[in-house]
């Protein structure tokens, strides 16, 4: 079998406790318990801070909350073990103490999106076998209020994160309820058990009790001094990075509550935040709005992305607009808990910003001949396979899909494509469904996309493969144009002529649509499934379009 394993020496990581216990019980592991230590005397408990109001909790009182609120659950409302709490808000500070409090009480967390519609949240609702749901209100309420209804949800199990609403109860009356019993024992792993068997977290529709492993991992790769991290995206997303490391690297998790450039770059110099992990379409923006230009940012050593690929020629500008800085990015999916792999202190270099880094501590992988499924050696391109501690454990309630993509093996099948090269450095080159099939030949959108994304008229982009009689598809993309610049057939006509340089005609762009913004995730992930179901729509108001239609791809 060909291997591709860590470089990293592996980490010890508990197996025989819960992620509550490990990071506000365990005198190893807890920053409530390293305080005391004779050589951490004097250390500064941190804790959770709203970027706005500077609102905070430290970890002391995020435990006491965190406690009244799961003995409120237990004794006033029949919270049982295996219950599902999900988390529907933008970011705030008390999102957090309903999690740690859904984890006290042998309960499981679901994070789900803030941008949800009512369709949405009842199917994520659904899947999630959700029992309790809390949110914000406003429009968050009327949406949870609505999916709740449509899955039997009691409207007394809808609470407030925070925030008044006629007729609702705020986790904060639930603390009150809670100092008035005597707390339970928090609950522990089962006699005969491990935290691997037990699924504490809900992503979405996989199961994971991975996240202390990976913090373990992370740490491993943490350049020195003092941590603090500003959340930019929804917690949903990255409550490993945001939500657990902070508090088992004992620093500041300041969280934004709604995203705008001006919020965010006023929290980087007020809070002197060092690194930021953010996502490509932030990152592209910090390179060409001006904006940026009125923020003093000499103190940022290090930008980090993940979540999705960036492009080369964004990388280029970001390290000339901010030379003295350093990059680093992590790969992962939303199995992998964290990460797969990330770029260790050695490789915080722009040389290596388009690699996905090295493989964490206790994680190995393989590549597999996406036609033979042959295993295959370093610069020979396949799907990527990992293994390690921090993969979730499957798909819940889905046995027929956690078959097809977790291996008899114990791999996880990632769905990208890439290699690695001879340093052990992980390149993804693009998602197996989402390659664009030329005359049997495989293009990657995102090359194609990286290269536009280069060019001075262009602010965004998707490409996707349509339909083509004589070569099966061709690649077609979806433009959004720089301010300052119209849709026009002259303007397209250039951008096909720009492609036509500087690919192998295969890859030659047949078509090109502009358009006012393309689909994303909230984490910035281009959602193409969403423009190919809109590509496809009869009679649909389209855009400007400009095709090429002077020949056929030609091999």
């Amino acid at each position: 079998m060909v291997l591709f394993k860590s470089p990293h020496p592996d980490v010890e990581v508990p197996d025989n406790i819960t992620t509550w216990e490990w990071v506000f019980e365990s005198k190893e592991y807890s920053p409530l318990y390293r305080q005391s230590q004779p050589n951490k005397e004097g250390e500064e408990l941190r804790g959770y801070v709203n970027a706005i109001t500077k609102e905070r909790l430290d970890w002391g009182e995020v435990k006491t909350k965190a406690t009244q609120l799961s003995t409120a659950l237990i004794r006033e409302y029949g919270f049982r073990v295996g219950d599902t709490v999900s988390l529907f808000s933008t970011n705030t500070i008390w999102y957090p103490v309903a999690m740690w409090a859904a984890i006290r009480g042998g309960g499981r967390v679901n994070g789900a999106s803030p941008a949800y519609n009512v369709e949405e949240m009842s199917y994520a609702l659904r899947v999630a076998k959700t029992k309790f749901l809390m949110t914000l209100p406003g429009k968050s309420l009327d949406v949870a209020l609505a999916a709740a209804q449509n899955v039997g949800i009691p409207r007394e199990h809808v609470f407030l994160l925070e925030g008044q609403a006629e007729g609702f109860k705020s986790i904060q009356d639930l603390m009150d309820l809670g100092q008035r019993y005597e707390a339970d024992e928090p609950w522990r792993i089962p006699r005969g058990k491990t935290n691997a068997d037990v699924c504490g977290y809900l992503n979405f529709s996989s199961g994971t009790t991975g996240l202390p492993k990976a913090c373990h991992q992370l740490r491993q790769l943490q350049a020195p001094g003092e941590y603090k991290i500003l959340a930019v995206m929804p917690l949903f997303h990255s409550v490993v990075r945001f939500c657990h490391y902070p508090v088992f690297m004992n620093g500041d998790s300041v969280m934004l509550p709604a995203f705008s450039m001006d919020a965010m770059l006023k929290a980087i110099c007020e809070f002197q935040i060092k690194e930021l992990i953010l996502v490509p379409p932030i990152i592209i923006r910090l390179v060409r709005d001006k904006v940026v230009d009125n923020y003093d940012l000499r103190h940022v050593e290090r930008w980090s992305s993940g979540s999705a690929p960036i492009s080369p020629e964004i990388i280029t500008l970001l390290q000339k607009k901010f030379p003295w800085t350093g990059f680093r990015q992590g790969y992962g999916a939303t199995e992998s808990t964290a990460c797969i792999s990330a770029h260790p202190p050695t490789h915080y270099d722009y040389k290596y910003a388009t690699t996905g880094g090295k493989l964490v501590a206790n994680t190995v992988a393989k590549v597999l001949d996406l036609t033979t499924a042959k295993e295959l050696g370093p610069n020979q391109t396949g799907e990527i396979c990992a293994k390690g501690p921090q993969i979730a454990m499957g798909y819940l309630d889905n046995p027929a899909a956690t078959a097809e993509t977790f291996d008899s093996e114990g791999f996880f099948h990632t769905g990208d494509v890439g290699h690695f090269d001879d340093e052990g450095m992980v390149h993804i080159e693009d998602r197996i469904k989402e390659m664009i099939k030329v005359k049997g030949l495989q293009v990657p959108p995102a090359e194609l996309e990286d290269l536009l994304l280069g060019h001075e008229m262009v602010e965004d982009c998707a490409v996707l493969g349509i339909a083509d009689e004589y070569s099966g598809e061709r690649p077609k993309a979806y433009v959004v144009l720089n301010k300052g610049v119209e849709p026009s057939e002259e303007v397209g006509r250039r951008l096909l002529q720009f492609v036509k340089e500087k690919k192998v005609r295969y890859k030659w762009i047949v078509e090109i649509e502009f358009t006012d913004h393309v689909p994303k995730s909230p984490t910035g992930k281009l959602l193409r499934r969403v423009l190919k179901v809109k590509d496809k729509e009869p009679g649909r108001a389209a855009g400007v379009r400009v095709r090429d239609e002077t020949e056929r791809a030609k091999l």
